[in-house]
C-alpha cells in the first residue's frame, strides 16, 4: 500500500528543507499568519517570502565578503565628513560607488593627499560599496602586501600569488608611499602593477604626488613605467584638507 500523502504544512516544510531555503523554512508560518490577517493575495505572500530569503542570503554573502576583504572597520560614506574636504566633489565618488562597471573595464582609482585627510576611509568606503554590488575586494596596507609578494618571490611562488590576487575585482593598496626604496621591495610592487594592468583594478592611496615617486621605486625608469600603467585607465582624485587627526588633537588641547 502506498503511503498517505503528508499534510500540506509538513510537505511544504520538507520541500523547503530539500531546496535549502532555510530562511523561508524558519519564517513562512509567521509570514503566513500576517498574510492571513492582512488579506494578502497569493502573489503578495510568495513575493514577501522570497524577499526574506533573498535578503538573508545577501546579508550572509555580504558578511563573508567583508571578512575576506579585511576592510578597516566602521568606515563608510555615511560617516565621512565631506564638509572637511570642500574641494572634493562627493558626486564623483558616489558615481563610482553606485556603478561597478569601472571594475569590469579594469580601471584604477588613485587617491592622493597628505596624511590624515581620509584617503583610507574613502578607499574602504569604495571597497564596501563594490562588495555590496557583488564584487570581490581585498584591502592591503602597501608594506604588508610587499612583504607577502617578496616572500612569494623568494619561494618561487610569485606568479601563483599574483594569480590568487586576480580573483579580486578590486585590490586596494593603501599608503604606497611607505614602501621602502629598495630593489627587492619595489621590483615586486612593479610586478604587481604590471600584472594587473588592463586585467584587474587597483585602488591606490598615496601621500606623495607622482613627481615624488622616485622615492618609492629604485630607479626612474621603473617609476615612469609604474605610473604609466596606473594612470592609463584611471580616475585620479586629490584631497586637499587639514589632517583629521591633527584637527582632533587641536580640538582636545583647546578644550582643556
Amino acid at each position: 500500500m502506498s503511503q498517505p500523502p503528508l499534510p500540506p504544512y509538513e510537505s511544504l516544510s520538507l520541500h523547503l528543507k530539500q531546496l535549502r531555503l532555510s530562511h523561508m523554512l524558519s519564517q513562512w508560518q509567521i509570514l503566513e499568519s500576517k498574510a492571513t490577517q492582512e488579506q494578502w493575495s497569493y502573489s503578495q505572500f510568495l513575493l514577501a517570502l522570497c524577499e526574506l530569503e533573498v535578503n538573508r542570503r545577501f546579508q550572509v554573502r555580504l558578511q563573508r565578503a567583508l571578512a575576506e576583504a579585511q576592510l578597516p572597520s566602521a568606515k563608510s560614506f555615511t560617516n565621512f565628513e565631506f564638509s572637511h574636504c570642500p574641494k572634493l566633489n562627493p558626486a564623483v565618488l558616489m558615481q563610482l560607488a553606485q556603478d561597478a562597471s569601472w571594475l569590469e573595464r579594469s580601471e584604477n582609482l588613485l587617491l592622493f593627499g597628505a596624511s590624515g585627510v581620509g584617503k583610507t576611509h574613502l578607499a574602504a568606503a569604495i571597497g564596501r560599496a563594490m562588495i555590496e554590488l557583488g564584487k570581490r575586494v581585498k584591502f592591503c596596507p602597501a608594506t604588508l602586501l610587499v612583504q607577502q609578494l617578496q616572500h612569494a618571490k623568494l619561494q618561487l611562488q610569485l606568479p601563483a600569488l599574483l594569480g590568487k590576487l586576480d580573483r579580486f575585482d578590486l585590490l586596494i593598496v593603501d599608503d604606497i608611499g611607505y614602501v621602502k626604496k629598495s630593489e627587492a621591495e619595489t621590483s615586486v610592487l612593479f610586478e604587481l602593477i604590471a600584472h594587473r594592468y588592463e586585467r584587474r583594478s587597483l585602488l591606490v592611496t598615496a601621500n606623495q604626488p607622482f613627481s615624488q615617486w622616485d622615492a618609492i621605486f629604485s630607479d626612474s625608469m621603473m617609476t615612469v613605467a609604474a605610473v604609466d600603467r596606473l594612470v592609463h585607465h584611471a580616475l585620479i582624485l586629490e584631497i586637499h584638507a587639514e589632517s583629521f587627526r591633527k584637527q582632533s588633537a587641536t580640538s582636545r588641547s583647546s578644550s582643556k
